[in-house]
């Protein structure tokens, strides 16, 4: 299960917290033609990490999304898997609808974006009932959901998140991970204080103060400044 459904509202990290860093940086995928998944994920806008073909025939291919940490691998010699039994590996996007458009614009078939109905009903095991689609704008966080799948049927699972749960990110480790994000974190902050204006009626002179403080506080899931 995604570590991004559960909804809690602790936001304490456990006593017995790990201290070193284990960061997930890679997932491998099976595919049954890396040419044809190469020119795929390439087609996607992904960035292009690696290609390398050794003598014993290994093949490794890493692409990287963009603003993610995390890369994928694919290749020849690299898992047993069934090519194809990658599922519902979760994209996190600020703005599902433009990431459902510039993916339809690169010519893939998405789904229409909708919510979970029933409980992992986002996950589509068994077909895909206990849906509600829901075009355009106004979604809950963690709440709108697309799906698409690579030539060989992995399936990948797009999440809207514009405000992450308590104790989802370490206010010491903020960061926007692309211009989009920022700029979408930014017209929400101004939106926000705009109605703090009209809340206090006067002009707000500190007004980067209350941008950076209602950013930080979305981003980490705690209460936000009015």
């Amino acid at each position: 299960m995604s570590t991004t459904d559960a909804r809690s509202t602790d936001a304490s990290p456990p006593a017995d917290l790990a201290t070193v860093e284990l960061k997930l940086e890679v997932v491998v995928i099976p595919v049954s033609d890396v040419d044809l998944a190469k020119d795929f994920y390439r087609g996607l806008g992904w960035r292009l990490d690696a290609d390398m073909t050794f003598d014993n025939d290994f093949r490794g291919v890493q692409f990287t999304p963009p603003g993610s940490a995390c890369s994928i691998q694919f290749g020849t010699a690299m898992t047993t898997a069934t090519p194809g039994s990658a599922q519902n590996l979760y994209l996190v996007v600020s703005d599902i609808a433009a990431a459902r458009d510039e993916l339809r614009s690169r010519g893939v078939e998405v789904s229409e974006i909708f919510r979970p109905e029933e409980p992992g009903a986002q996950y589509g095991v068994g077909g895909a009932g206990g849906r509600v689609i829901e075009p355009g704008a106004g979604h809950d966080s963690y709440r709108a959901y697309a799906t698409f799948h690579d030539p060989d049927g992995n399936r990948w699972l797009l999440q809207e998140v514009t405000t992450r749960l308590p104790g989802r990110v370490d206010i010491a480790e903020t960061t926007f991970t692309s211009t989009a994000d920022l700029a979408g974190a930014l017209r929400r902050a101004e939106a926000a204080h705009a109605e703090h204006e009209r809340r206090t009626g006067r002009p707000d002179p500190d007004w980067p103060d209350w941008y950076a403080a209602y950013m930080v506080a979305e981003q980490v899931g705690a209460d936000l400044p009015r």
